[in-house]
């Protein structure tokens, strides 16, 4: 297929947390605000003044010193990130906005906001850095509902208010939640192309645009956003397609884009995302039902459409199932391909259930991988890659498709 014209723009802002267009936006006066989780709802981060950074820990090759601090025996991703802090990587920052829900992540925010009065050592070299945590419930109901929204009054809208001046009113979250739509819309409309019989937009690429919207400022990649969308209404999709399986990548953590390119490499297109930087739940518009505050309803929205694996609820368990197989229907996938990192403990209890749950209830084939942030035993997720296409390919051939 013809190359998309902004990729390797796009490929090159990811290389950094700090980007070109972050910088930008600090010199016009934007407030920066990094978070980690879905649970800190994105739109609030966007409110006039302000921007967000969903934090990743792109080109980290080993978090050695990060495991001094955390341990060997945590997750990679938290590890990385706080590798990256150490570095220097997120000193751009002016406040990170911290939730309560994966413990590394937490642990590593931690770290970002301690001080010490007796000597320096803080990571952050910005006297007015500051991290807020917010409590998220652990199940949706609601009194999860009222305590979700009275944690983001005081942690996000208060604090926002009261440290750097940010207008909180519902006129403000009203704008942000019409900004906060419009990118959806966009990256919807691009993940359309993924639904064809011969999608003509791959994996790589669509997790690429998707990662872009989660770590640049909205008003300054929107316009290329735009264009990318209107360029996939004319792309042909190539004579003879280069992939021979479609797969969903469902799980926890996973914004490396090289990942899915690997899996594209052995053969298997990667059509939908089901997993923690995927945007199927993190590119959904906001909807202000009758009645309700601005709050109320992004409260409403990001309590009830995550499908993360810290409700353990029965009924939310199954759910999630059901969801994953959902999508695998509605984007034609043949297979799923199920990941957590390393030491991951909601993740990897998920996946192990996943693998014998979804081809048992649901008759989809799964791969289950175990990886780490870093993807250094790229040899072996091959050949366990190939090995899954290989064996998919043989179900179709014996089913007759």
């Amino acid at each position: 297929m013809r190359d998309l014209k902004h990729l390797i723009y796009f490929e090159e802002l990811l290389q950094e947390a700090n980007n070109d267009l972050v910088r930008k936006a600090k010199e016009d006066g934007k407030k920066v605000l990094g978070y980690t989780c879905y649970f800190m709802p994105e739109v609030l981060l966007n409110l006039p003044g302000c921007i967000s950074v969903r934090l990743r820990a792109p080109r980290c090759t080993s978090p050695d010193m990060a495991t001094y601090y955390m341990s060997g025996r945590t997750c990679h991703y938290g590890r990385s990130l706080m590798e990256r802090a150490l570095e220097g990587g997120y000193n751009f920052l002016d406040a990170q906005l911290a939730t309560e829900t994966c413990t590394v992540t937490c642990r590593f925010q931690e770290h970002l906001g301690y001080k010490s009065e007796t000597f320096d050592s803080t990571i952050i070299p910005n006297n007015d850095f500051k991290v807020e945590f917010t409590d998220v419930p652990f199940k949706k109901t609601e009194n999860s509902l009222d305590h979700y929204e009275k944690e983001l009054q005081v942690h996000v809208l208060d604090f926002l208010k009261n440290e750097y001046g940010i207008d909180t009113s519902d006129k403000a979250l009203k704008q942000a939640i019409k900004d906060y739509n419009e990118i959806c819309e966009i990256i919807q409309e691009i993940g359309e192309y993924r639904k064809l019989d011969n999608p003509t937009i791959t994996g790589y690429e669509f997790s690429v645009i998707t990662l872009v919207s989660m770590a640049c400022p909205w008003y300054l990649i929107k316009d290329k956003l735009k264009e990318t969308a209107k360029e996939l209404k004319t792309r042909k999709p190539d004579d003879k397609p280069n992939w021979k399986i479609k797969v969903e990548l469902a799980g926890g953590e996973n914004d490396d884009p090289d990942f899915i390119k690997l899996i594209e490499s052995c053969g298997a297109l990667v059509v939908a995302d089901r997993h923690c930087y995927g945007a199927l739940e993190a590119r959904v518009p906001i909807e202000i039902k009758e009645g309700e505050t601005p709050l109320a309803a992004i409260t409403r929205h990001y309590l009830y459409t995550s499908q993360c694996a810290r409700y353990m609820e029965q009924k939310e368990m199954r759910n999630r199932k059901q969801v994953i197989a959902d999508y695998a229907k509605e984007y034609k996938a043949d297979g799923i391909i199920v990941i957590s990192n390393k030491f991951c403990e909601y993740w990897s209890y998920e996946r192990m259930i996943d693998t014998i749950v979804i081809p048992r209830d649901y008759g989809y084939p799964v791969c289950s991988i175990e990886k780490e942030y870093i993807n250094s035993a790229s040899g072996q997720l091959r050949t366990r890659f190939q090995a899954f296409v290989e064996s998919v390919e043989l179900k179709k051939i014996q089913e007759g498709k």
